[in-house]
């Protein structure tokens, strides 16, 4: 349910970016979003009595993960979204998986890919290209820059979900804490930069704000404990699937909020999709073997 959820959540933050930009600049848009998420996360933390840890390098690790899972990836994202649609950039960010199998297989060593995971990840990246439909025609007007810098943050991601696993997977911190020190020293990196990021005029109304309050608190808070929860229980690899979900809720979001006509081979896609997070997820071989028993 968590990783369901994390799902539509993340997917509608490229809309709530994206409503967001019509009156804050990207860094202020990133900024807003992680000091509100480190408020929330601390409330939860403060209510709850959790103790910080103590080891000066825990703290080091996760302020590595505060800059390279939080304050670079959503400083790209939302500089991107000023050239390109919501829905493109959830789409892109379907790439997570492949980052994190590069970055957990090859450069940390932490994870050992299964060939149904392979698969899983090729039929997830199928069943996104179908939503795309490239037969179509691809629209060669949106920023070339912009979308090198989704795939940029998409990387970032997939570096820090390996780094997790590798340095900070036996810290003994809960959820609630891993997020609130992720996003809170995201939080403190980003405001240390605000005479040089975030001094510019802002043009609020109640949807800009509504928009911000929903990415960060929601979005950036409690949906970093649900993230925390889903990688320890499944590894970064089948954790990270969860963006495959992502492009469901930007065509969705098009089609309510948008007007966005469907076409036949979205709903096709939505299906491949699924198939390919049941693949990566190995919940097929699972399901098999349950019967056999």
């Amino acid at each position: 349910m968590q990783f369901v959820l994390l799902g539509l959540i993340w997917g509608s933050s490229f809309l709530f970016m994206k409503v967001a930009l019509d009156g804050l600049s990207p860094a202020q848009v990133a900024w807003s979003r992680l000091v509100l998420g480190a408020i929330t996360l601390g409330i939860f933390v403060l209510a709850r009595r959790e103790a910080l840890p103590r080891s000066i390098r825990i703290w080091g690790h996760m302020l590595v993960l505060g800059v390279s899972f939080c304050a670079v990836p959503f400083l790209l994202f939302a500089w991107a979204e000023q050239h390109v649609t919501s829905g493109l950039g959830s789409i892109y960010n379907a790439t997570t998986p492949i980052m994190t199998a590069v970055m957990a297989g090859l450069v940390f060593r932490v994870e050992k890919l299964q060939p149904v995971q392979l698969v899983g990840i090729l039929v997830g990246i199928l069943g996104v290209m179908v939503i795309i439909a490239p037969w179509q025609g691809i629209d060669l007007a949106e920023s070339v820059p912009a979308q090198l810098a989704m795939l940029g943050a998409t990387a970032c991601y997939g570096f820090s979900l390996a780094y997790m696993r590798r340095f900070v997977s036996n810290t003994g911190m809960s959820a609630l804490v891993f997020s609130f020190l992720n996003i809170g020293l995201g939080a403190a990196v980003m405001v240390a930069l605000t005479p040089v990021l975030v001094v510019e005029p802002v043009t609020l109304s109640p949807s800009i704000v509504a928009a911000v309050v929903a990415l960060g608190c929601l979005g950036t808070g409690v949906a970093y404990i649900w993230n925390q929860n889903t990688l320890r229980a499944w590894g970064p690899t089948r954790a990270s699937t969860v963006t495959y979900i992502t492009p469901i809720v930007g065509v969705a979001l098009g089609m309510i909020v948008l007007g966005e006509p469907l076409s036949w081979n979205e709903p096709v896609g939505v299906l491949v999709v699924f198939a390919g997070i049941l693949l990566a997820q190995n919940r097929l071989r699972r399901a098999r073997s349950r019967v056999t028993a």
